[in-house]
């Protein structure tokens, strides 16, 4: 199927739908900003109608900084079909909570604060958890004492968590057993080991698969053994997008046209690997197809995971 903005002429309510679990729409991108040089106007209101216009039901907009968190919520407060995390990226606990646990409190009371402030719109913490491949910017102690923060801050509000998880062998998977136990939620933009994704899935977490999780061979493999019932889909959009040479890639039947560099920017056009809520149906088409299953049935299966998860209408 090749989309243009115009759609193919049938209502949405008839083509499968999706929750986009992880949208970083407050990204510089959406307001026409690559590599902090402007390269067209704000585009924002047109990627969400032509994703709402498509297969898109809902989505999460995620946030990592407590300005962040902030924004996040009035961009969701715009619109009843998008929804928001609150919560501190472990790339950003140093800039966001500084190295002294005894001053955490005021930080962590503004996050409390947002969360009180958004009843119907914040649905998880988040994203929080490790990263190992981006230390330079923060220190792993100070990530671990910012994720553990979080985890009493999900646990305070009874909301899932929206966890990031880079190359931290088992260390996140231990945190959580040792401080986040019974707590839900989804490990997103999953990319590690089955083995892993079993540990996880047996700690009653979900599985977020986007096209960062669809890269290779061995990724494949890993989303064929996952069980349905603890799938999520997700963007993670701009970022994750399913390239030609991706083993994902054979498994698409939607392009999004006409695609141009942010250079040669038109209204209306897709702009190239930048990835928009609206590509939530290549994500779909490609687990579809390495689980042998339509994609109507894999949208029955991921929007019942999703509202159960983020008790979403």
């Amino acid at each position: 199927t090749r989309l243009s903005m115009s759609g193919v002429g049938d209502t949405p309510s008839s083509r499968p739908q999706f929750v986009d679990i992880g949208a970083n729409l407050l990204d510089d991108m959406y307001q026409g900003i690559y590599r902090e040089k402007e390269r067209h106007e704000p585009d924002l209101p047109n990627v969400l109608e032509r994703a709402f216009n498509t297969h898109l039901s809902q989505a999460i907009i995620t946030a990592g900084t407590i300005s962040e968190s902030r924004d996040a919520l009035l961009l969701a407060n715009s619109d009843d079909r998008l929804y928001c995390t609150v919560g501190i990226h472990p790339t950003r606990c140093l800039q966001e909570l500084g190295e002294d646990e005894s001053l955490y409190e005021t930080k962590l009371e503004e996050l409390r604060n947002i969360v009180k402030s958004g009843p119907s719109s914040v649905v998880a913490i988040g994203e929080c958890g490790l990263d190992y491949d981006r230390t330079q910017f923060c220190p792993i102690p100070v990530q671990t004492a910012g994720f553990i923060a979080q985890l009493a801050l999900a646990r305070e509000f009874d909301l899932p968590l929206f966890l990031h998880n880079r190359n931290t062998g088992t260390d996140l998977l231990e945190v959580m057993k040792k401080h986040g136990k019974g707590l839900r939620g989804v490990v997103h933009t999953f990319d590690d080991s089955l083995e892993l994704a079993q540990e996880f899935v047996e700690l009653g977490l979900y599985i977020g698969i986007n096209g960062c999780s669809l890269k290779k061979e061995e990724n494949m493999e890993v989303v064929k053994m996952l069980p349905l019932d603890r799938l999520l889909l997700e963007t993670d959009c701009p970022w994750c997008d399913i390239r030609p040479t991706h083993a994902g890639n054979s498994y698409i039947q939607t392009r999004f046209e006409p695609i141009k560099k942010e250079t040669k920017y038109v209204e209306g056009c897709y702009v190239k690997n930048r990835y928009e809520p609206c590509h939530i149906i290549q994500v779909a088409e490609v687990v579809a197809g390495i689980k042998g299953i339509s994609v109507d049935v894999l949208s029955e299966i991921t929007l019942k995971n999703s509202r159960d998860l983020f008790k979403l209408p």
